[in-house]
Parts: C-alpha cells; structure tokens; sequence
C-alpha cells in the first residue's frame, strides 16, 4: 500500500517510529515532514497529508501531532479526506468499516508506540462495510445527498 505519513513538531519521534514500522511491513511510505522537532503548525502539514490522499497519490494518511486533534481537524476540511481521530484499535477498525475513513489521526502525546501500532494495523487490516454505511459516507463529502 501507498501511505503518507505527517506530523507536527510533538510527533516526530512517534512519525519516525511507525514510519519505519510501516516500511518493514511492506508499505511505500511518504514521509511528508516535518524532518526535525523545530516548532511548525500542524495545519500546514495536515493539509499536505490531505492533498496526496484526496489526489490519489496514496490510499491512505497517518496524521500525528500533540493531540491528534488539531491536526484531524486541518486533514477533514479537504472534502476527499476522512480522517478519524483514534487512541485504541477498535475505533481504528470502526472508522475503517463504518465511515471509510482514509486517514488515521493519533496524538503523540495520549498513545504510546505500541498502542499506535496496533491501530495502525487494525485500520489497515479493515476493510470498508459498504451497505447501510455507503449512503452515509457519500453525504460526508456531498451534504445535498
């Protein structure tokens, strides 16, 4: 799978780790920054996450910063995105089967490596339900439906 990877400064640790996590599982990883813990927004680079998920470049995004709020927030106002804020595997699973979600935000500073890790396989492992949740989904990104 091709998956992008992005964070703020709060994460960088947690963004290397599992980028590297998903490179030994097989993945084609991009890491879309930041390289160091210098101060950035996470809006910037959540942003960037959404263009290559919404363009197609990847199928899936990670999004990391202190919270996983901010920058879940900065992901879901590119109407392509679907980017679900977890901290354990079931809501992984679920915003995979229930709401097609295409990204995945956790926060660096509320889940540790190995609970990210596990959410990180949960999420990809799952696939979308379809049926009752396909008509739902669609007025996600087109609220006239």
């Amino acid at each position: 799978m091709r998956i992008a990877i992005a964070s703020d400064h709060a994460a960088v640790d947690l963004k290397a780790t599992l980028r590297e996590y998903l490179i030994e599982a097989g993945h084609e990883v991009a890491d879309l920054g930041p390289e160091t813990a210098d101060r950035v927004d996470y809006p910037d680079y959540g942003y960037k996450l959404a263009s290559v998920v919404a363009d197609g470049t990847v199928q899936f995004g990670v999004a990391l910063c202190g919270s996983g709020i901010g920058i879940s927030i900065a992901v879901n106002r590119d109407p392509a995105c679907r980017c679900a804020l977890v901290s354990e595997p079931l809501s992984a699973a679920l915003a995979r089967e229930h709401n097609n979600a295409n990204v995945i935000a956790m926060g660096a500073r509320l889940t540790g490596e190995d609970m990210a890790k596990a959410c990180l396989d949960a999420f990809l492992s799952t696939d979308f339900g379809g049926g009752r949740h396909a008509g739902r989904v669609e007025k996600l990104s087109n609220p006239s439906c």
